[in-house]
């Protein structure tokens, strides 16, 4: 059976999927082929149900929860990664009224969170994720929030941290932060959704035990080439979590979203 995977080029993606795609773990009949795109064109792909297994950003789930359940395997979820609100340097969080700030899209967890951590701020244009950093240092936007690589490098731009949106949400309700997970479409054969749930966990242990097999191919695809980006990038979003996203990791995303989502289909929604 051929099934085509969608995720991001991003360096936890590539370092969880790496054995999966690349001959390390056996897929048995499954034949796998993986397509990359940007975080937001990932989440506007699976809307429109265009692939069969996919990485999204968790607040999308209230659009997909009917076509696609959640891999217990896969998600980036934690405490201390959430995006970060950068400036100016005479930027402070009081300050954001009127402003235009730049997120990485409509669909993602980073423009959730702006959306309720400050609700006073409503010109907020859309950009590339990686785009962000180079339009607030220009002038282009006043502010932006990064996510990926970018949180690790806005220095570089010459920009001051705001707020980290991640620690707000841990101040708010002490919880995780859920940003991403691996939906599979509820149509294909259950036991092929468990199997696939299987597979990536294994893939995610054998990177885990086998760090230095995928550096060559992560580093291919990664947006910031510096070797100590990338690690970093890696030992903050892949985690206890995204080998099982586990009771405390559901519950993180039942706070998050689950007055969006009705409560008996919770039960039907992570394999």
């Amino acid at each position: 059976m051929k099934i085509e995977i969608c995720i991001s080029p991003c360096p936890n993606d590539t370092f969880m999927f790496h054995a999966l795609l690349n001959g390390f773990i056996d897929t048995g009949d499954l034949e796998l082929d993986v397509k990359f795109a940007d975080i937001e064109k990932l989440n506007e792909n699976i809307i429109a149900g265009s692939c069969a297994v996919s990485k999204f950003s968790y607040a999308v789930l209230p659009l997909i929860y009917d076509k696609y359940r959640v891999l217990a395997s896969g998600s980036a979820l934690g405490r201390g990664n959430g995006p970060l609100l950068v400036g100016r340097a005479d930027l402070n969080k009081e300050d954001m009224q009127g402003l235009k700030v730049a997120v990485p899209g409509r669909y993602t967890t980073a423009n959730l969170l702006m959306d309720r951590m400050f609700p006073e701020v409503t010109d907020t244009p859309e950009y590339l994720f990686s785009d962000i950093a180079g339009a607030v240092e220009s002038g282009e936007a006043d502010a932006g929030v990064l996510i990926h690589e970018g949180r690790f490098t806005y220095h570089n731009h010459g920009l001051k941290l705001i707020a980290d949106l991640g620690l707000e949400w841990e101040v708010y309700c002490g919880m995780p932060l859920p940003l991403g997970g691996i939906a599979v479409l509820r149509d294909l054969p259950y036991e092929v959704q468990q199997e696939l749930s299987v597979l990536l966990r294994q893939s995610i242990g054998f990177a885990l035990e086998n760090p230095s097999e995928s550096y060559d191919w992560i580093k291919s695809y990664a947006q910031e080439m510096e070797d100590e980006v990338i690690e970093q990038h890696i030992n903050l979003f892949v985690n206890r979590y995204s080998l099982n996203i586990g009771d405390e990791g559901i519950d993180a995303v039942k706070r998050l979203l689950g007055h969006h989502i009705p409560e008996k289909k919770w039960d039907t929604l992570f394999i």
